[in-house]
């Protein structure tokens, strides 16, 4: 795809961008262009005319009054001819004012601004009015409340931080592909945002698509905010990443990487443990594992490593593999089955507490389907279900690949 400049990617967006020159204005005319700009950016974010009505925000019943005002003014419609693409001053309210609306004066002292001179009273002076950006931002923070379900959400972004770290993510500059889907995962001002919803597509006035979005963030807070507000932020965020989907990358390749297995084994072990928990559920506790040498080896010491529960295991499945990075390899079965992993805390030799990783409570035969879908790649298109205890998804299995199996008890 071709690189594309600033004022292409804002176009892509939508963006309609607004070029003011007020060097050759009085100063009248100059602060009469300034409220205006402010009603052109609220058309701008929101698509339409600001409104009146003790419900909406402080700031859109405050541009509504003014917008009333400037299409009372022969001078500023002249003024504003050119600026006035929306056709905003030309147009009639889009809802009828409320008798009990306030004008701009007290709007603004209902903001805490105090009286001004006589001659400051009027709506083209610019009264310690904050700047856009700051009641954007001020805005966004509003909508932002606290995730009643967030117990959902948090491992799905310890998931995604884990795959980060793995390589199985990557972060690209949010801009060339600014299409914003369910699932999709976003850094946009320093937090890690979900989108968890997508509502049903609008049309704005401009005609382009829109559609209300549920996000979660990593804090713990969500907003429902627009589509195309959430594309405006990410591209206005020097910041702005999109996550890119958990890519299997090198995992089978011609080019080796530093982690790359020549040759290998995948194995699955149980464990002999006599911990009560372990020997309760023995059938479903697994521990699974990627090594380049022999995997008996790998076990000699079992009884002596906490990694191994410590206690002997008993190997259930090996799988061989020819050139395979092994670090990727063992992070997807952890993203895959990162929902049941072991919560277990036992002391080692020297009585400290210990965590032991890599063992998933899961049946074998889902593991054994685990590795055939990363023989054909289709391990990305499938989430584990724990209350199927099943992989589900659409793809299907297929032949080929570069593991083999060796056996399996």
């Amino acid at each position: 795809m071709a690189e594309m400049n600033d004022d292409e990617l804002l176009d892509a967006l939508g963006v309609e961008v607004v070029s003011l020159n007020l060097s050759s204005h009085t100063p009248r005319e100059e602060r009469i262009i300034a409220g205006f700009e402010d009603i052109l950016r609220f058309h701008q974010t929101y698509d339409r005319v600001p409104l009146h009505g003790e419900g909406r925000d402080i700031f859109e019943r405050l541009y509504a009054v003014r917008l009333d005002q400037l299409r009372k003014l022969p001078e500023a419609h002249t003024l504003l001819a050119g600026l006035d693409g929306p056709g905003l001053l030309s147009g009639t309210a889009t809802t009828p004012t409320d008798v009990n609306d306030m004008d701009e004066d007290a709007l603004l002292a209902e903001l805490g601004i105090g009286d001004e001179p006589a001659d400051q009273n009027d709506i083209t002076v610019l009264r310690h009015v904050r700047s856009t950006i700051d009641k954007r931002a001020a805005e966004e923070i509003a909508d932002r409340t606290p995730c009643a379900d967030f117990d959902k959400f948090q491992p799905l972004f310890e998931q995604v931080e884990r795959e980060l770290k793995a390589g199985l993510r990557k972060t690209l500059r949010f801009g060339r592909d600014a299409s914003i889907a369910n699932g999709n995962y976003f850094i946009v001002g320093g937090q890690l945002a979900y989108v968890a919803e997508i509502g049903e597509m609008i049309k704005t006035q401009s005609g382009h698509d829109d559609a209300r979005l549920r996000v979660i963030y990593s804090n713990g807070t969500e907003s429902n905010l627009l589509l195309r507000s959430l594309q405006r932020a990410l591209y206005k965020d020097d910041t702005g990443r999109r996550l890119t989907d958990p890519n299997l990358g090198p995992l089978f390749g011609d080019a080796p990487e530093p982690d790359d297995i020549e040759t290998g084994t995948i194995y699955v072990l149980r464990s002999l443990s006599s911990h009560p928990f372990v020997a309760e559920h023995r059938e479903l506790i697994h521990k699974i594992g990627v090594t380049g040498g022999k995997v008996e080896i790998r076990i000699a010491s079992a009884e002596k490593d906490a990694t191994y529960l410590l206690a002997d295991v008993e190997v259930v499945a090996t799988y061989k593999l020819h050139n395979i990075n092994r670090i990727k390899l063992e992070n997807i079965f952890h993203r895959l089955f990162s929902a049941v992993q072991l919560d277990l805390t036992i002391e080692d030799r020297f009585g400290q507490p210990v965590k032991p990783r890599e063992w998933f409570l899961v049946p074998l035969h889902v593991i054994d389907e685990a590795v055939q879908r990363i023989r054909n790649g289709s391990i990305t298109d499938v989430v584990y279900d724990l209350k199927s205890a099943r992989l589900t998804g659409s793809a299907k299995l297929g032949s080929g690949g570069q593991i083999e199996n060796i056996n399996k008890k």
